[in-house]
């Protein structure tokens, strides 16, 4: 006799369980999307879960220096000096402000 879904169900939660699986949720933009969409496309996989997986196995492969280098950020944020001094007198203004209000 075929199980019903909550027998289905349970079973898979055991096997999760007796597996060591744990469920990993995150955001993503549509870019990074989009990217995720050409990566299954290109490997004529369909499921979602196996390609990140299959990325987080090659960056691992890559090691400390690999991984560190493919994901460091490509963008640096620099402040200019007069941006800076700005931030630092508005933040003393505002430290000011909250020691009146705490007086």
């Amino acid at each position: 006799m075929a199980m019903d879904q909550k027998a289905r169900s349970a079973k898979s939660a055991a096997k999760r369980k007796e597996l060591g699986e744990e469920e990993l949720r995150h955001r993503v933009r549509a870019g990074e999307k989009q990217m995720l969409a050409e990566l299954m496309a290109w490997t004529k996989d369909s499921e979602q879960a196996s390609v990140i997986t299959g990325c987080l196995r090659y960056v691992h492969s890559l090691g400390r220096d690999g991984a560190s280098e493919a994901l460091r950020s490509r963008h640096e944020i620099e402040v200019s000096e007069n941006v800076a001094a700005e931030l630092y007198v508005r933040g003393q203004r505002q430290a000011s402000r909250l020691d009146v209000k705490e007086a």
